[in-house]
């Protein structure tokens, strides 16, 4: 630390020429913050080489410290350590008895004590730079602009940015969240099912059918005029007995035999949308007024739809708006409100003559199936067609943009659609999705037609990936013994006996909690943080709280629980595993911790 102390001595120096100036001194030796900063920036440099240096952890170190003189000066050196770091501590405030400890438990109980000293520390540290920064730490959570003047939140990611020879300043995203909504599943007429069972199709009724619906799904048992008991035993007979049909996609024969006409394989001419404000929008969420957007629907061509979901506050997820555009009307739908009757726009969704354009709809098609019991027949995907040309971007931005020369407001993009009544700014942002769809779908296709030389082979070849896209079947997340073992290899991290029980065990509690209060599963406990526990093994559930940040609000409350849990981690056997995407001790089998088994 040579260098470092000639600074310091520099340092002094100049302070000792200058009496005048002593008065004004940051700290002692030093003028001002630069000068400090400087100093202690260096002091680090020269500590983090001069450890560089030192015997590393092995034979080498084992050679150096069978000598009398090296121990003695690596004890006298520790406890100069543990006497700062015990000062630093008692000033914040911590325990600071780093050298009253069993020699048995020392080494494990200090590691404890510093890592919650840092914690206190830089949540001190954190708490000054908000404060010279100007940060208020007491402002009101981000609220809808409905219920009161929303946060702008500033930052260089938050940006959008505009031209720099406009003048116009940059616009900011704005993040939606209600922090007292309402939870909507309370309100379902049919309770969600969490359950860890099979998904099966809420479909009791099959218009525009050409193979009829399966007995076992024609009619719902609480509509038979039996007793709740009886219903339920017919139930179970019905689904023993129509396995197979019970799973089976609902429109598959539909689909297979779907034939295209003329029309849609050949040049057409693009439709120019109309203007917003001449456009008519309505919202719909009365049953009154889906009856009246059904029989609008089955009378027209085509008609674009586009969903918004929210999935963090819900164990499977939430279907929370509908927009469908047709070429003279907009409608924005209240699929809370109406979730129990939207299986009626099945008449309009699965009649072969009419086109569903979506944009990206593999997790549309899901989520229709899952909380509307609705299914899709003849459908195009722009997000396909724009793939089959090669446009390199193949966002809705992107489309609306090429074709519309329209700029997306996505400002909204991460707003929580659960809200209700849902602000304007919103209703506005829903609404832009699907009414430019039809002509950038008109557009596609005259691009697709050209491209193809006058052919219809690569408008087939679209057409063929969007029925491919409406044979998908949602499947629900179901739990086994193994499935913590997909997401371990997912973050490719290498656990050791303890460590891997404790990830087993945290996984099981996480996604059983999450199913009985219908969260999500990063809610309950987000995976790094699981991952982080199961890494440290907390011996104290204040532990557990440290590796949280923030905490959420399961885990504060089911600490003890937790706590158990990695106790029982912790009395397993301590063995090197080695997992199949890398690591080291040896090969590994899940279920039963046995080394040197290959999975």
């Amino acid at each position: 630390m040579d260098s470092s102390n000639s600074d310091k001595q520099n340092n002094n120096q100049s302070v000792n020429e200058d009496p005048a100036g002593v008065d004004n001194e940051f700290c002692p030796g030093f003028k001002d913050v630069d000068a400090f900063v400087k100093y202690g920036l260096g002091t680090v440099v020269a500590a983090t080489k001069a450890s560089a240096s030192l015997p590393q952890v092995g034979d080498e170190y084992d050679l150096y410290r069978s000598f009398p003189g090296f121990q003695e000066f690596c004890e006298t050196q520790g406890d100069g350590l543990l006497h700062c770091m015990s000062q630093i501590m008692h000033h914040h405030g911590c325990r600071a008895h780093m050298r009253d400890r069993n020699k048995l438990t020392g080494l494990e109980e200090r590691f404890d004590l510093v890592v919650d000293s840092n914690d206190v520390i830089l949540e001190k540290v954190g708490i000054l730079l908000d404060d010279a920064a100007g940060v208020n730490r007491s402002q009101q959570p981000v609220m809808p602009a409905g219920f009161q003047p929303p946060k702008i939140v500033v930052s260089s990611w938050n940006r959008k940015g505009g031209d720099s020879g406009s003048g116009r300043s940059s616009e900011t995203f704005r993040l939606l969240q209600a922090k007292n909504v309402t939870r909507p599943q309370l309100k379902f007429r049919e309770k969600v099912d969490n359950s860890n069972t099979p998904f099966t199709p809420k479909i009791f009724v099959k218009p525009n059918a050409i193979k009829p619906l399966p007995s076992c799904r024609s009619q719902r048992p609480e509509d038979l005029d039996v007793p709740a008991a009886l219903a339920d035993f017919i139930h179970q007979q019905r689904t023993q007995e129509h396995v197979e049909d019970m799973f089976a996609h609902p429109y598959q024969y539909e689909l297979d035999h779907l034939a295209l006409p003329e029309n849609l394989l050949s040049k057409p001419e693009p439709q120019m949308y109309k203007p917003l404000a001449e456009t008519k929008c309505s919202f719909i969420d009365t049953l009154e007024d889906l009856v009246a957007v059904n029989e609008k629907l089955a009378k027209t061509s085509e008609f674009a739809v586009d969903l918004e979901h929210h999935s963090y506050r819900s164990f499977l997820g939430i279907t929370c708006l509908m927009q469908i555009s047709t070429r003279d009307e907009d409608f924005i739908i209240d699929t809370l409100e109406l979730r129990s009757e939207l299986y009626i726009l099945n008449e309009a969704f699965t009649d072969p003559a009419i086109v569903k354009v979506f944009h990206g709809a593999d997790s549309d098609i899901e989520w229709l199936q899952k909380d509307l019991g609705l299914y899709i027949v003849n459908m195009f995907d722009t997000h396909q067609a724009s793939r089959t040309l090669n446009l390199g971007r193949h966002s809705l931005d992107h489309l609306l943009k090429l074709f519309c020369n329209v700029d997306s407001d996505k400002r909204y993009q991460l707003a929580d659609w659960r809200i209700r009544p849902l602000p304007d700014e919103m209703f506005q942002y829903a609404r832009a999705d699907t009414h430019y769809l039809l002509y950038v779908y008109d557009r596609l296709r005259v691009d697709l037609w050209e491209v193809g030389n006058g052919q219809p082979a690569l408008l087939q070849m679209v057409w063929h990936k969007s029925k491919d896209i409406s044979l998908k079947k949602y499947m629900k997340p179901l739990f086994t013994e193994d499935s913590y073992m997909d997401l371990l290899r997912k973050q490719k991290k290498a656990f050791n006996t303890q460590q891997l029980t404790a990830f087993r065990l945290l996984y099981g509690w996480r996604d059983k909690l999450a199913r009985q209060e219908d969260e999500s599963t990063g809610y309950v406990l987000p995976n790094h943080m699981m991952i982080k526990i199961s890494d440290i093994l907390p011996k104290e559930p204040q532990g557990i709280i440290a590796c949280c940040n923030p905490v959420p609000p399961l885990v504060r409350q089911q600490v003890n629980e937790l706590h158990l849990l990695v106790q029982q981690a912790r009395e397993m056997p301590l063995l090197k595993v080695r997992h199949a995407w890398g690591g080291s001790g040896g090969c590994f089998c899940p279920l039963r911790f046995i080394p040197w088994i290959s999975l």
